[in-house]
């Protein structure tokens, strides 16, 4: 049995997609950790019953200060799996370093092809004829850890940014807990 913490920081479509996932598995989501006051998340994990904790990069004077006050608080959890789901901040050597290759994210390009932020908008207006996402481990840099997985679709000559944003999100949907699972259940490592 695998204990997962998702950090998110905005809606929460993955997370909720990640929890519908693991509830008939042997697995368990046992944490949300969100950089923001107002995100939807936050609901999503409520009603789901999973516990939030706050990490406050602001207050807490350097990147590192507040994650080294945030693995005090995973520690008694015994996480397994540190899973970024639209957390939109660049983690630190020191919480890398102590979930070394335990930590992972997704993105919505085919990497290394628009990383940061605006992957999906960059993906959108570029003329690549196969889109898609990027499942991969974190390291110390921007969307530049190891690939696991990358899902493509076809591009849609005239479809709209939202229609395009739609079908990127319901791969990720699909694949990422597919690959959360697949790391637990040891299948891939």
């Amino acid at each position: 049995m695998g204990n997962v913490a998702v950090f998110a920081s905005g809606s929460g479509s993955n997370f909720q997609a990640i929890a519908d996932a693991l509830k008939g598995s042997p697995h368990r989501l046992v944490l949300l950790v969100c950089d923001r006051k107002k995100a939807y998340v936050r609901q999503r994990a409520q009603a789901a019953g999973i516990p939030v904790e706050d990490i406050n990069y602001s207050r807490a004077g350097t990147r590192e200060d507040a994650e080294r006050e945030l693995l005090d608080r995973l520690k008694p959890r015994s996480i397994d799996l540190i899973v970024l789901a639209g957390f939109m901040r660049l983690l630190s050597p020191l919480l890398v370093d102590a979930y070394k290759d335990r930590i992972i994210n997704i993105h919505p390009s085919l990497l290394p092809k628009y990383p940061g932020t605006h992957g999906i908008e960059e993906s959108y207006c570029s003329g690549d004829r196969e889109l898609g996402i990027t499942i991969h481990r974190v390291d110390y840099g921007l969307d530049t850890g190891p690939v696991i997985r990358q899902g493509k679709i076809p591009r849609i000559e005239g479809e709209s940014l939202d229609d395009f944003e739609a079908r990127i999100h319901a791969l990720e949907h699909r694949l990422y807990p597919e690959v959360i699972l697949d790391i637990l259940e040891g299948n891939i490592i």
